[in-house]
């Protein structure tokens, strides 16, 4: 089969990857002159099944609430005036019960933890590198309650088999041996220490050059005008310049502009840009440096060590496709790095850069078939792309090529967000 996909970040680029391995013909449209140049370019870098946790959760209302009037807050909401914005922010809201969210962690979890093994088997078939590490992941708590509440997550990761530590201060000391010069006092962590790091654009860059060998046909600097479809088919991808493109199997995977491009063919896909920023630093000395990945409970920020550069990422907001670089916003990433992480790098050249992550309401990323017989979809993953994308490849490759899945799949789809998609 031809099969095109629409999106060439790193979602993209390895569906596109699984889906030539499975022995079809594939085509990658973008916008960009080459791949992993929009969400996928400066995300932390971290690899961390055991921490896929949904936004949604008890309690967040209130502490969005109190985060409004916090100067380094984690969480920004500035209305729009745009109904989709509303509407995904009501459905959220509705996603924050205890029930939804073990719901959704767990979905979120078992995706991650396939994807994870997908990574590894990927990395030991074709020696790909790209500033890997399989060292963990640690998750710091400055106060006791947040050590506190970590023990209820706990029970996810029991029952997906997840291996995990709880910390105290002298073992999280003992597993990131820089953090005894940090400046910021902290109580202990919960630690994974299966998750991995990695550039996240290098491994696309990679990745795509591989698929590229072996057959797949990048169509970049290429704009998607508008999809053409019959009662029950997707007939062809009509281009700005005027030409269009027609296939046997279409992949929606354009991330946050996912949406707008299905509400077109009236499917709804609450996908909503998420807006994070990253500071990219390099290393002066590596013994002030962290090991691997450290997640900063308190602003929601994660430090994740490359082989010779910090990236620091985090934080979201609420606010439409704004891509404004807000100064505010670095000195909180810079703030982390000097109080967690003091004289590690050289803050004069830190690289500055802000992403649109394609969160859905429930934090799950919506992957597989649509009411279409020939349009799929991998998108809506969020702040865990990175994480997830091998697995919601092989899978969605898997579906595609009638290969029984690995993994149960039958809750990942648009369809469990309303009946109007089928």
């Amino acid at each position: 089969m031809h099969i095109i996909i629409m999106g060439a970040g790193v979602i993209g680029t390895t569906s596109a990857y699984y889906l030539k391995q499975a022995g079809h013909e594939v085509t990658v449209i973008d916008r960009q002159p080459n791949v992993a140049l929009e969400t996928s370019f400066a995300n932390a870098g971290q690899i961390s099944p055991g921490y896929a946790s949904p936004w949604a959760a008890p309690g967040i209302p209130l502490k969005a609430f109190k985060w409004m009037f916090q100067p380094h807050s984690p969480l920004a909401i500035k209305l729009t005036g745009d109904m989709h914005q509303y509407q995904w922010m009501i459905r959220m809201l509705a996603e924050c019960n205890i029930n939804r969210y073990q719901i959704n962690k767990e979905r979120m979890v078992r995706i991650s933890e396939y994807s994870r093994d997908c990574l590894d088997e990927l990395r030991a078939e074709t020696k790909i590198h790209f500033d890997e590490r399989q060292l963990g992941t640690l998750q710091l708590f400055r106060k006791q309650h947040q050590l506190d509440v970590a023990g209820k997550d706990t029970e996810v990761l029991k029952h997906e088999g997840v291996p995990f530590e709880l910390l105290d201060k002298a073992g999280v000391i003992k597993a990131e041996p820089a953090l005894a010069h940090a400046t910021v006092d902290f109580v202990g962590g919960l630690r994974l220490p299966n998750d991995q790091t990695g550039d996240c654009q290098k491994f696309t860059t990679e990745l795509a050059e591989l698929a590229a060998k072996q057959g797949v046909n990048f169509l970049f600097n290429t704009v998607i005008e508008s999809i053409e479809k019959d009662a029950e088919r997707i007939t062809a991808i009509h281009l700005k310049d005027g030409c269009k493109i027609k296939g046997d199997v279409y992949v929606m995977a354009l991330g946050s502009y996912s949406h707008e491009m299905l509400k077109q063919l009236e499917i709804d896909a609450p996908v909503y840009p998420l807006k994070g920023y990253s500071i990219t630093t390099k290393i002066v000395d590596p013994a002030l440096s962290p090991v691997s990945t450290i997640l900063d409970e308190s602003y929601k920020i994660a430090l994740t060590r490359f082989d010779d550069r910090i990236r620091v990422g985090g934080m979201a907001e609420i606010n439409g496709f704004d891509r404004s670089l807000k100064s505010s916003r670095e000195d909180t990433l810079l703030m982390v790095l000097q109080q967690l992480f003091p004289n590690a790098s050289d803050l004069s050249d830190a690289h500055f850069w802000t992403g649109l992550r394609p969160a859905t309401p429930d934090g799950t990323p919506i992957v597989g078939q649509t009411r279409y017989q020939n349009l799929y979809t991998n998108t809506g993953h969020g702040t865990l792309g990175w994480t997830m994308s091998c697995g919601s490849a092989k899978l969605l490759s898997d579906i595609i090529s009638g290969t029984t899945p690995q993994i149960e799949y039958d809750d990942l789809n648009v369809f469990r967000y309303d009946s109007v998609n089928h």
